[in-house]
């Protein structure tokens, strides 16, 4: 897995200054009226600066990658891709909290599981992390591009602001977009969630 380590501390202090004057462009570009959060840019660092990995049911997590790589062999036809794609997917969502299928289904509706996509705003790889995210935290050398990387970035944004709005699902994904207030970006994720993605 990726080494997160970084040397962010002394620089801690001056992006949290720094957030308080600059405007959020949401993970994915689109404009937002709130002003970054100090104290996400603070569980940023914090995670991406963390290398402990979750340990989960080793069961229940090779069922549930045979199911998940059987759905999403149309978007990546080699077996050995998937699962490697999955356990990191798993691993992440896990670290940050977040329910694994809705993990997949922001990726389907933000990159379609492609690891290089660039947006036309700048935001970058599987779940279309913007590059300010980097400087915020001090942290300009990691590529969001490389899957394990750009899934760290954004399960804990997106976990943040679901723990911000108290597991509202529809707003914390509007956030995540950087459209609250509006609800066209949480009902395309949800729709691709139940009809894809969902597990009873």
């Amino acid at each position: 897995m990726t080494s997160f380590a970084g040397n962010w501390p002394e620089r801690t202090a001056v992006a949290l200054f720094c957030a308080t004057l600059l405007f959020s462009a949401g993970v994915n570009g689109a404009a937002q009226s709130q002003p970054v959060a100090p104290a996400l840019i603070q569980r940023l660092a914090g995670a991406l600066a963390t290398t402990t990995a979750h340990e989960g049911d080793r069961f229940d997590t090779t069922v549930w990658l045979t199911d998940m790589s059987a759905r999403l062999r149309p978007w990546l036809e080699s077996r050995d891709e998937r699962l490697a794609l999955l356990e990191k997917i798993h691993r992440e969502a896990a670290r940050a909290g977040l329910d694994r299928q809705l993990v997949l289904a922001v990726i389907d509706v933000e990159s379609r599981f492609d690891r290089e996509a660039l947006s036309s705003a700048g935001a970058r790889g599987l779940m279309q992390v913007m590059p300010f995210w980097k400087t915020e935290i001090g942290r300009r050398e990691d590529n969001l591009f490389d899957p394990a990387t750009n899934l760290r970035y954004g399960c804990t944004i997106l976990a943040f602001y679901l723990e911000r709005e108290d597991g509202d699902i529809t707003r914390a994904l509007a956030r995540y977009n950087g459209s609250l207030g509006e609800s066209w970006y949480p009902e395309r994720v949800m729709a691709r969630l139940d009809h894809h993605w969902w597990v009873e």
